[in-house]
């Protein structure tokens, strides 16, 4: 009886050691899952903002492409009506310089 006892015992304490190996590996196993899963994660979300980033790029390009354009034709007005005056004052200019020669 004795005997039995003490090979039951083992036996409990094998059974129970195998146990603790098989949750042991389980456990690793998740771990590993979890990890990789979360490697993934990141690399998505990595990805989804540089996307994002060259998404963006391209638009504050586009408007600073807009915005020099409307610059330059602003500019481009500026100067012509600028020119305008010039010309203008200049036929001035010249016709006062002619009257004076001629009443001179």
């Amino acid at each position: 009886m004795l005997a039995d006892s003490i090979k039951y015992i083992l036996a409990a304490e094998y059974e129970a050691n195998q146990v603790k190996l098989i949750v042991l590996n389980k456990s690793k196993d998740s771990i590993e899952q979890a990890s990789k899963e979360g490697e993934e994660s990141v690399a998505a979300s990595l990805a989804r903002a540089e996307a994002e980033i060259e998404q963006l790029r391209k638009t504050s390009d586009s408007k600073a492409m807009e915005a020099a354009a409307e610059l330059a034709s602003s500019t481009a007005n500026r100067l012509a009506t600028m020119r305008a005056r010039a010309d203008k004052r200049l036929d001035t200019v010249a016709q006062r310089i002619f009257e004076r020669i001629i009443n001179v």
